[in-house]
């Protein structure tokens, strides 16, 4: 590795670490965004459509992907994630200052949602770019090793962000923290911006794109040339059906679905659960770039398929030890006392309800939100019609209630009444309010996280270098970034929010994990049928 390489390699990683970092902030504090920019909702769906905020960036990344990767292609690399990354930084920096519900009312998260998409376009441009620039600068037979540097960079990304909001919190408290302290990270990313910004006017552009351009082969339409001619169109659909749609899913269960689950399912304190994702991160993240060597040598296709198998036959069994690990008292509960809802079917509605305009007012409504709420595990069982529902935890029934033709103060005594009832019930029953601090084996968590950062290894260490060497050199920014943007964008980064509206659907707090399962198991499928090895592609060869 030449010192150019090295610089080009160091450059482009850490300005895309500052640019995951700024955007992993918003997931690591969804929780805390909630109240502040939510608080007009109920505590469920304030975090729901916190969540659904966050979904936003990843919504328009594809759109960013097009833009940017038009303009890298056109244009060149250097310059167009050198844009991306001030457009990003930016719009952490003010995300920071923006006032919270209280204080402007529903404009605050109206700007938010603004500020997120700002930031998702950006990073639609930022990973193609860097992932090429990198791919372009590589020797032949060694761009898996090369380009899984990039790969390590959105969990080093999500690592710091993790580092510093302990910090944070630890120096102001928990009160102060949720009260301004949060702002801090967000804030200190103009430092990152700075120096993300001074490290990347140094680079120079990548040698496959100066000879292209001199020779005057650069394309003038790459979206034309990618999208509107079916052999490249076929390869884009083969892409983001049989790879990065199973990676993506792999990638969200394994760093951010593990993290809701242990806080907002299992009821792990935020400290806790953040010190121990950080544990597994520091753990798993160097297998990027082994498994990134790897497939230099026995290619990417075997690595990436495997660990889409791998998840879709483990994450049932993996996160049901999880349970059994972070929070003993709830698996046992669930095991000595099973719950149920026993209500007429017509009765019930869907309870997803992210807006919060909705009021479930039935009394099967009202005993499903009440154990969704408590994290509770719940089998619906049909009662004749007409009956009112009830809860039945073990041996013990709770009678629900309708809240029709009911005064306002009369639904207030009766839901005070019900909520009561039902969580000294739970408590005789073992469920508990919290997962128990001193009961938490952190060993045996931390092991299961690093299994599920050992899949996102498996699956995202080899396929910047995948996806490059699909794409001739003349569409390359343009082709690879859509697909991996549709897919980690759309697939994988609307997975917590649909995985926490399956399970509040059905009751079964693991239910969301299908989810990931279908969607890796189809990529597993597909990939295997349809997609090509292309470890020993020459890059250069079909410019």
């Amino acid at each position: 590795m030449t010192a150019e390489q090295r610089k080009v390699i160091f450059a482009s990683s850490l300005g895309t670490v500052f640019e995951w970092y700024d955007f992993y902030l918003y997931g690591s504090l969804a929780t805390i965004i909630a109240r502040q920019f939510f608080s007009g909702l109920d505590a469920g769906s304030a975090f729901i459509f916190a969540l659904l905020a966050f979904a936003a960036g990843f919504i328009v990344r594809p759109f960013g992907a097009l833009v940017f990767g038009r303009l890298g292609d056109m244009i060149g690399r250097k310059y167009t994630f050198l844009v991306t990354i001030v457009i990003m930084g930016l719009s952490t920096f003010i995300v920071g200052l923006l006032p919270s519900y209280d204080s402007i009312g529903v404009a605050a998260p109206i700007i938010l949602v603004g500020l997120r998409m700002l930031q998702g376009l950006a990073l639609g441009g930022e990973y193609g770019g860097a992932a090429v620039y990198v791919a372009e600068h590589a020797p032949h037979g060694k761009r898996g090793m090369y380009t899984a540097w990039i790969q390590t960079t959105a969990t080093m990304g999500l690592f710091l962000s993790l580092i510093i909001i302990l910090g944070v919190r630890t120096a102001v408290g928990e009160a102060s923290f949720a009260d301004w302290g949060w702002r801090i990270p967000f804030i200190v990313s103009i430092l990152l911006l700075a120096v993300s910004v001074y490290i990347r006017l140094t680079l120079n552009e990548s040698p496959a794109f100066r000879k292209m351009k001199a020779q005057g082969r650069t394309s003038k339409t790459p979206v034309a040339e990618s999208f509107g001619q079916w052999k490249n169109l076929k390869i884009v659909i083969l892409a983001l059906l049989g790879l990065t749609a199973g990676q993506a899913v792999v990638w969200y269960s394994g760093q951010f679905y593990s993290l809701f689950f242990l806080t907002q399912t299992l009821k792990v304190d935020d400290f806790t659960a953040n010190i121990l994702v950080a544990y597994s991160l520091i753990l798993g993240t160097p297998f990027s770039v082994v498994f990134g060597m790897l497939s230099d040598k026995i290619g990417r296709k075997p690595i990436i398929m495997t660990g889409c198998l791998l998840a879709a036959l483990t994450y049932f069994p993996v996160f049901t030890a999880l349970t059994k690990a972070a929070n003993p008292d709830l698996a046992a509960a669930q095991a000595k006392n099973r719950v149920l809802v026993l209500a007429d079917p017509q009765e019930c509605s869907f309870q997803f309800n992210p807006t919060g305009a909705s009021r479930f007012t039935s009394s099967c409504d009202i005993a499903k939100q009440m154990l969704a709420g408590a994290s509770v595990s719940y089998d619906t069982v049909a009662a004749p019609a007409g009956t009112l529902a009830s809860i039945q935890i073990g041996d013990t029934h709770i009678s629900s209630y309708s809240v029709k033709g009911l005064s306002a103060e009369e639904a207030r005594r009766k839901d005070a009444a019900f909520r009561a009832q039902v969580a000294g019930d739970l408590k005789a029953a073992g469920y508990p309010a919290q997962a128990d601090p001193a009961k938490v084996d952190r060993l045996t968590v931390t092991a299961i996280l690093f299994y599920l950062v050992l899949l996102v290894t498996m699956v995202y260490g080899p396929i910047a270098a995948m996806l490059v060497e699909l794409f001739p050199t003349r569409i390359r920014y343009t082709s690879m970034s859509l697909p991996y943007h549709i897919g980690n964008g759309w697939f994988g980064g609307l997975l917590p929010t649909t995985a926490f509206a399956i399970v509040a659907q059905t009751g079964n707090m693991y239910s969301g994990l299908w989810y990931p399962v279908v969607i890796a198991g189809a990529s597993f499928v597909i990939g295997m049928l349809f997609l090509k090895e292309t470890k020993d592609v020459d890059i250069y060869a079909n410019d």
